[in-house]
């Protein structure tokens, strides 16, 4: 629940209320995972992963809609070996990507990957390292596109894990950068995060049963004064 800006003829921004009611299901198997949302505004999000055989994962995600061109697909085969991770992806509008990443040490980790979207004729290359410890994680990428990205997750205690990302856009100058903490009670979970854009969001999963969590979440954008309120029910383990 929150606002929504319409188009306005005078400089004033203009907001009406809205909210979007949203059903989902979720079947789970050893080696099947089926995970559908249905929106009210006739949006369907839908996942499916299968295991293949114990090293090969085929992974389905699909968003579709009522507007043209807006339902997206994409069919990802996922290769899991000693010590590296390959990957093959095929999506709509001609989209074909692959990725490979590689255990070089106990705690680091480097990678590659390439992409080309046919309808758009455009194509790109990056690389990847990450650097892990029983405490923490560091991650770094940069790509042809432009874009630089960092970020480091710190595991406080058992119960507590504080994280922070940085991303920098080469093309457009464009900077942001969020912190965010997660923290895990006898009876839930609460994780927030706090951007560079002055965006403030929080996350509250309770357990109120056995098989019964309660959650609530909220978001507020101070510079847009762009405030939203979400709560839900999950039955089941």
């Amino acid at each position: 629940m929150g606002s929504m800006e319409v188009p306005s003829q005078s400089s004033d921004t203009i907001k009406v209320p809205t909210a979007h009611y949203e059903f989902g299901a979720n079947f789970l198997d050893p080696k099947l995972m089926l995970v559908g949302r249905v929106l009210t505004d006739g949006r369907l999000n839908a996942r499916v992963k299968c295991d293949l055989s114990d090293n090969l994962t085929l992974k389905i995600n699909a968003q579709l809609t009522n507007e043209p061109h807006y339902s997206q697909g994409m069919f990802n085969f996922d290769y899991k070996g000693k010590d590296y991770r390959s990957q093959f992806q095929i999506g709509n509008n001609a989209f074909y990507g692959a990725n490979y990443i590689q255990s070089v040490s106990p705690h680091l980790s480097l990678g590659s990957e390439v992409f080309w979207l046919g309808h758009q004729r455009k194509s790109g290359v990056g690389f990847a390292a990450r650097y892990d410890t029983d405490k923490m994680v560091a991650t770094g990428q940069v790509a042809s596109t432009g874009i630089v990205a960092l970020s480091y997750v710190q595991k406080v205690s058992e119960k507590v894990s504080l994280a922070s990302d940085f991303m920098y856009n080469l093309m457009t100058r464009d900077v942001t950068s969020s912190f965010g903490y997660d923290y895990i009670l006898r009876q839930c979970r609460l994780r927030g995060k706090i951007d560079s854009a002055g965006c403030v969001a929080a996350y509250l999963e309770e357990r109120l049963n056995m098989g019964v969590n309660f959650i609530l979440s909220a978001e507020i954008n101070h510079p847009k004064k762009d405030y939203k309120f979400g709560f839900g029910m999950t039955v089941g383990e």
